[in-house]
């Protein structure tokens, strides 16, 4: 099923996401970047928004190759986004790390606290831990028929900079992208610190049994502040925002050793 893993001397790029295999996003992200190397697509078969690092643990996975599209290697994975990224390149790639790992384009906004939960920036996390440059994507609109025309430029400019220069060791990208016709620039920003509020909306099922479903609105707690990714989307700029799959608080090793 997979195939061998000639490259022609072309960078290899593997592409994920949280949307799945045929969601609009990921088809506009392989266009964007055909003609930069051998794209391979190994994404979940359906939505897993809000995953995260998750894991498939209890269960089999499986990949099925599908047809191509615009040149591009097309797998589906019925896993979580990590899942993909890791199977991706002990499988598909044959234990070869990509030149580069892309994720997206995630339909709706990943600024700010929301990388956290978010499964594209999952699937950036795992592949900046596996030593691929690895860039995530997100357009800030959840209509799937949203035209994501704006983010060309931005997937052009930010791919072919890590493409020629490269990232740090141990940093990726969470590139957003606000609902517009045009950005009017790209900003490298720190991400917004906020929280959300009124997560959870309760409902009583016919049987007279509570149920929840997830909901809630998101409190930018600076929104004055012109260094943040939200600042800058609001006012129709993509954002570029360094992070980091090691969360350790290095600055604050000393303080916390004096409390041991």
């Amino acid at each position: 099923m997979m195939n061998d893993n000639h490259t022609d001397g072309r960078p290899v790029i593997l592409v994920s996401n949280d949307d799945g295999i045929n969601a609009p996003g990921i088809h506009r992200l392989i266009d964007y970047v055909a003609g930069r190397g051998r794209i391979v697509a190994v994404a979940p078969d359906g939505a897993r928004s809000g995953q995260s690092s998750a894991l498939t643990v209890n269960s089999p996975l499986r990949i099925t190759r599908l047809p191509d599209y615009n040149a591009a290697e097309m797998y589906s994975v019925n896993g979580t986004p990590v899942d993909c990224v890791k199977l991706g390149v002990h499988v598909v790639l044959g234990d070869r790390c990509p030149d580069l790992m892309l994720a997206g384009i995630n339909h709706g906004s990943n600024s700010a606290i929301n990388a956290l939960y978010s499964g594209t920036m999952g699937a950036v996390f795992e592949g900046c831990l596996l030593g691929a440059p690895a860039i995530g994507f997100s357009y800030h609109s959840h209509d799937e028929g949203a035209s994501l025309d704006a983010c060309a430029p931005v997937v052009d400019e930010v791919v072919g900079r890590v493409l020629s220069e490269g990232l740090p060791v141990g940093v990726c990208l969470n590139v957003n992208i606000p609902k517009c016709d045009k950005v009017s620039g790209i900003k490298v920003v720190r991400a917004a610190e906020g929280y959300w509020t009124e997560e959870f909306a309760a409902y009583t099922d016919p049987h007279g049994h509570p149920y929840y479903w997830l909901t809630g609105h998101f409190h930018n707690m600076e929104p004055d502040a012109d260094d943040t990714d939200l600042y800058w989307t609001d006012r129709g700029y993509a954002s570029v925002v360094p992070c980091r799959p090691d969360q350790t608080a290095y600055a604050d090793l000393s303080a916390i050793k004096r409390l041991f």
